[in-house]
């Protein structure tokens, strides 16, 4: 394990923060103060500045127009990003188009990739299941038509519930399980016949959406029918997650230390008192677990890495981590800055709004742990 940033990966991490230097996080009306979503869709300019700095196409190979680098570059960016609470489809693009790039075909490949890394067309991914709770997998049927051989078109029945970014992408990438028990990846066209969507809100404001597909046909070319697909980009997007919430808890943990440098209780900053100072230590220690449980995961997914556990392991490890990290940072956030934080005029609430869903987002710890759990039943240590 090698936790050094190649030069490439910090090239990656310095042209993001350039890009998102000039990105506030207070750009659209407060959750707090809208009954629907705050836009009525994602950051376009920034996306445009992001295809500019050719930092949509990272995980795609130089033939492709991409850098080609990992994870672990994808995930420095994304560690930027939620920062300032950049309003764009970053992860889930990146994520669908690294997974096309893995386990697509030619043809699929040569129809997307160079197109959505230049920012022409979004891709995301519906990961959420049925109800949030349940495997994404299971809540769409996929079965091919019989007759045609392997080149016959697939037939999609089933729901996905709070898609992220569903009304702005161009194709959704959608998991299903056929009647043998695999799991096949369909990338659903956004305007196509048997699908529709239903407006559902996140706790950030941000609009997601509920999938509905009745008898929705997917040509084969279209369907990634590999063993492990599924996975490595479920995988791909939990650790994803990850590096959001470290991003966001290490912006939050800045602005509880400003502010508690600043405000003064008996001629005296508050960071000076032991009961704040404590509190501040303990979420400085939570980051750096989200952060090198955050590296494990990303290294493991980029590296190939074999490990006493497979990477799924290390992926629930850093989710645990995040979940948990990003709920404590931003409950200690509130109560160092007293009411204070509470004011919709002071963007803490937006970044507490936007932690809770990275919390819950691909499962909860204790979903995590339960995985967790069964890795280590059918894998014993030792």
């Amino acid at each position: 394990m090698d936790f050094t940033f190649s030069e490439e990966q910090q090239a990656a991490a310095e042209a993001a923060r350039g890009v998102f230097a000039d990105v506030v996080p207070d750009a659209v009306p407060s959750p707090a103060l809208t009954a629907g979503a705050v836009a009525d869709e994602f950051d376009r300019a920034l996306w445009a500045r992001l295809a500019d700095a050719d930092l949509l196409s990272l995980l795609v190979a130089e033939e492709y127009g991409g850098a080609g680098l990992d994870a672990v570059a994808l995930c420095l960016v994304l560690r930027e990003s939620a920062k300032v609470l950049a309003r764009v489809p970053l992860l889930e693009n990146s994520a669908a188009m690294a997974a096309v790039q893995a386990y697509g075909g030619p043809e699929l490949r040569g129809q997307l990739l160079e197109r959505a890394g230049r920012g022409e067309i979004v891709l995301t991914v519906a990961a959420s299941g049925r109800t949030g709770h349940d495997p994404a997998e299971l809540a769409v049927t996929a079965r091919q038509e019989e007759g045609e051989g392997e080149g016959a078109d697939w037939i999609l029945d089933g729901v996905q519930t709070a898609v992220p970014w569903a009304y702005d992408a161009d194709f959704v990438v959608v998991p299903a399980h056929t009647t043998a028990g695999r799991t096949v990846l369909a990338l659903v066209p956004r305007a196509h016949d048997g699908l529709a969507l239903g407006e559902q809100f996140s706790t950030s404001g941000e609009r997601l959406g509920e999938l509905h597909l009745e008898s929705v046909r997917i040509t084969a070319r279209d369907v990634i029918d590999v063993e492990g697909a599924w996975e490595w980009l479920r995988d791909l997007l939990t650790t994803g997650t990850c590096a959001l919430a470290l991003g966001l808890g290490e912006r939050v943990l800045r602005m509880s230390s400003e502010y508690t440098s600043k405000r003064e209780q008996f001629g005296f900053p508050v960071a000076t008192f032991q009961a704040v100072a404590v509190q501040a230590a303990d979420r400085y220690i939570d980051l750096r677990a989200m952060e090198v449980t955050l590296w494990q995961a990303a290294w493991r997914i980029a590296s190939g890495a074999r490990g006493a556990l497979p990477v799924a392991g290390d992926v629930s490890v850093a989710k645990i981590w995040a979940s948990e990290g990003v709920r404590r940072v931003v409950q200690t956030a509130q109560h160092l800055h007293g009411g204070f934080g509470a004011d919709v005029d002071y963007p803490l609430h937006r970044y507490h709004a936007w932690a809770k869903h990275l919390e819950l987002s691909l499962g909860p710890a204790a979903a995590h742990e339960e995985a967790l759990g069964d890795l280590l039943a059918a894998h014993p240590l030792g």
